[in-house]
Parts: structure tokens; C-alpha cells; sequence
């Protein structure tokens, strides 16, 4: 079973593999079609134990009236799309409570996050980890282990001098952008992709909204969804939303978090509101995959690969949701918890993304959609760093040009795709390309 699903190396799963030896319970959570059933049908084989799929109707029917029948098998239960009979979590909090709180008793997956699902689902409060999967990294399509973040912290001005000139191009990033990370619409022509994200789309409003919330404006839903592919890279005002799809604000508030629940939307928080009063406290917004907002925006590789005016300012959005998301995936394969925000004061300056460490250091980005980083753009972070002193490890304005360079102290310009070539593991293993259409044959959810 194992061998039929390796193609592509998904790097949660080396850090699945270690959990389960230290953690009692561990969802992995994310959107639909991301890959979860792949990664949790690779850890169950190694195992040598079976996966009940709840997405199967009849398995989900007979475990309905009996979700305790399924604890009493070999450890770990592993267990797909759990939210579709969230009452088996009592189950298996009352096999935790007859043996003990021990590791590796269970590993479940979810479309939807956790804490949206009924009281039944808190069952496991205190006695679950959570894990996210995000849509498969730039690294992971081309078999590179990515660890930006992490070089960029230790020693910035020593990667940023070892950096050969890039050879991206505006029309590789469009066609990158539009392609997003999700496994079922990678490797499709384009026209079969746009089809794919339509019914993405769909199934998400018609189906796993209802299931989850019995949504009264489908279409209010849809809307908000597209509204929100309008609003990329934005402070999200949550008013001018409503009005927009024509529902009352507490309606719109309700409908964006649905979307979130279900890994569509995701909230870039504001960062560093402590640190000086004049910092905005709202949100940013952005859709969980590029591709997707691509889509809803009826943007193709080739009207964002334009120099016309007219293209500029949606590669600009669009630029910036593929950046956050690259960087967030990232984030979640690091040793320690880090906190993603955006920043942004009342006159003007402002980053596009914020990076805590545990430690307090802190690593900050702005995605520039032009070859060259101008003076302007450096003054945000120029401010940050003055504010914050030794704590301020980086700041990195991302760039579709060739040159990684400094730009004065602790500043630095950098090609966006360094995203994915900066790693510390041997120049071989940085050349395999896996042809993404393989995906197609693997379970998918």
C-alpha cells in the first residue's frame, strides 16, 4: 500500500512519524483534497494497521450507532475524516481513560478545523495535538527541503551573499500562482484546472457547509467567498463585505468564519499591537490557496504575466497570497511554535509578513511584485527594526528579480523563489521534479 503513495515526500509526515511516539492523539487537519488521506494511509502502513474512512457511507453509517466498536483494535487508530462522526472522539477518549494516556493511540484527520465542529468534538481537549496541512509547498513539488526561515534567522547576510542570481521569470511566478498547491489541480491543462476549482467551489458551498452549518444563503456564501478573492492582501472590513454580498454584518461575520473553518479564508492576524499604540488591530485576509483565488478572479498565467497596468495590481494580491502561504507552510515544520502576523501603523508603514519566534526574534517579509526594492518599500521594515533592536534577526524584501543583495543593516532583497532553494542539504537533491499530475492516483482528502 506504502508504495503507492510515495511520489511525493510531504514533510508533515517525518513530523507526523515522530509525534505519534510522543503524543496520545493527533489530528491533522486541513482543507479538502489537500492530502490528508495520502499522509495518514503512509503512516498507517508503516504501521502495518488499516484506516477507517469515514467519507465512506457505509462505514460512517455503521459506526454512527456504534463509534465505541472501533477502539478496541491495534493502536494507532487511524482514522479518515472524523468530523462525519465527531461522536467517535468520546470513544476514543474513553479507551484513553481505560489504558491510560499513553503515545500513539490515535491519528484522525479533518476538513474543517476542530474547534467549529459540536461540543462532541471537544472531547479531547487537553489530550489532542493538532497538526495543519496546507496545500503542497513549491519545495515539496520539486523535492527540495525548504528551510528558509530558519537560514534567514541564523546568519541572513551569509545567505543572502551565498544566493546565485535567479532565473524566475515573471511568467514562471504567474504560472506558479495560478497553479496554487492544491494535488488534484496540479499537473491539468488549464481549461481542466478552471473546471477543477469550479467544482472545488461547489462541493465546498453545496456540501461541506451544509454539513457543517446549515447555511440559509448559498449563493451569500459564494459570494463572500469570491468577495474575499477581491480583498487578497487587504485589511478585511467585515461592513463593506456584508454590503457587498448583501447580507447584515453578523450574517457576513458567521459566513467568514465558516470559510475559515473550512480552510478557504484564512485571517492574517495584525502583529505587534503591544508595540505601539498607532498599530492597526485588523485582520488581513487571504485565500488558503493562490490557484483558488486565481480562479475566482478569473485570472489566468497569462493576463498576470502582462506588463499592461491592468495586470499589476492583481499579481500584486495574488503575489503576496502565494508568499504568506509558502512561508506559513514553512512554519509549521519547524521545531518550535511561531506566531504569523502582519504589520501595519496609522501613517503608512506597514509589512506584509511577520514572523515570532518562541525566543521573541523576530524575521519579517514584504512581497514586491516588481524586479527592483525601491527605498519605499525597505521603510516599513527599516521602522520595525529600529523598534524592536537586536530581536529584529531580518527583514526581506521578496522580489521577481534576479539579485539577492543587502540593503543596509539587517535588510535585504531577495528573489522570491530563494523561497525554495534556500537549504542546507546536498545541490543532488535539489533536481528531482515530480511530475504533479501523479497525484491524481492517490487518495486525496
Amino acid at each position: 500500500m506504502a508504495s503507492g503513495y510515495g511520489m511525493l515526500e510531504r514533510r508533515v509526515s517525518d513530523l507526523l512519524a515522530r509525534l505519534v511516539t510522543e503524543e496520545p492523539v493527533i489530528a491533522l487537519h486541513g482543507p479538502r483534497s489537500v492530502g490528508k488521506s495520502t499522509v495518514l494511509w503512509k503512516l498507517a502502513d508503516s504501521h502495518q494497521v488499516g484506516v477507517i474512512d469515514l467519507d465512506d457511507v457505509e462505514t460512517r453509517e455503521a459506526l454512527a450507532g456504534n463509534p465505541r466498536v472501533v477502539t478496541s483494535g491495534d493502536v494507532p487508530l487511524c482514522i479518515d475524516e472524523y468530523q462525519r462522526v465527531p461522536e467517535i472522539l468520546d470513544a476514543i477518549k474513553a479507551r484513553l481513560n481505560r489504558d491510560g494516556t499513553r503515545p500513539g493511540l490515535a491519528v484522525i484527520t479533518g476538513s474543517t478545523r476542530q474547534d467549529a465542529l459540536p461540543r462532541t468534538a471537544q472531547a479531547l481537549t487537553g489530550r489532542l495535538h493538532s497538526l495543519t496541512i496546507w496545500p503542497l509547498s513549491q519545495g515539496e513539488l520539486m523535492g527540495v527541503q525548504e528551510d528558509f526561515l530558519a537560514s534567514i534567522r541564523t546568519d541572513a547576510e551569509e545567505t543572502v551573499a551565498s544566493q546565485q542570481p535567479s532565473d524566475e521569470t515573471r511568467e514562471g511566478y504567474a504560472e506558479r500562482v495560478c497553479a496554487g498547491g492544491l494535488p488534484l489541480a496540479m499537473g491539468r491543462s488549464e481549461s481542466a484546472r478552471a473546471r477543477w476549482f469550479d467544482d472545488y467551489v461547489r462541493q465546498s458551498v453545496d456540501r461541506d457547509a451544509q454539513e457543517l452549518s446549515q447555511v440559509r444563503q448559498r449563493q451569500a456564501l459564494a459570494d463572500l467567498l469570491g468577495y474575499v478573492a477581491t480583498q487578497a492582501g487587504q485589511l478585511i472590513n467585515v461592513t463593506k463585505a456584508a454590503d457587498s454580498v448583501g447580507v447584515d454584518r453578523k450574517t457576513a461575520e458567521a459566513y467568514l468564519r465558516l470559510l475559515e473553518d473550512l480552510f478557504l479564508v484564512s485571517r492574517l492576524p495584525s502583529w505587534g499591537t503591544d508595540l505601539r499604540s498607532r498599530v492597526s488591530a485588523r485582520a488581513k485576509v487571504h485565500l488558503v490557496d493562490s490557484g483558488l483565488a486565481a480562479r475566482l478572479l478569473r485570472l489566468t498565467p497569462a493576463k498576470l504575466a502582462g506588463l499592461e497596468a491592468s495586470a499589476t495590481a492583481p499579481f500584486g494580491k495574488l503575489l503576496e497570497t502565494f508568499v504568506v502561504g509558502e512561508i506559513r507552510k514553512q512554519a509549521t515544520w519547524l521545531d518550535e511554535p511561531v506566531t504569523l502576523g502582519h504589520w501595519r501603523t496609522s501613517d503608512g508603514a506597514e509589512i506584509d509578513l511577520v514572523v515570532e519566534f518562541d525566543d521573541g526574534d523576530v524575521v519579517a517579509f514584504e512581497v514586491e511584485a516588481n524586479e527592483r526594492a525601491t527605498a519605499p518599500v525597505f521603510s516599513g521594515l527599516a521602522q520595525l527594526r529600529d523598534a524592536l533592536g537586536p530581536k529584529f534577526r531580518a527583514g526581506v524584501v521578496l522580489t521577481t528579480g534576479t539579485r539577492s543583495y543587502t540593503y543596509a543593516d539587517r535588510l535585504h532583497a531577495m528573489p522570491i523563489d530563494r523561497l525554495w532553494q534556500v537549504c542546507s542539504y546536498p545541490a543532488a537533491s535539489r533536481t528531482r521534479v515530480v511530475n504533479p499530475a501523479t497525484w491524481t492516483k492517490m487518495p486525496h482528502s
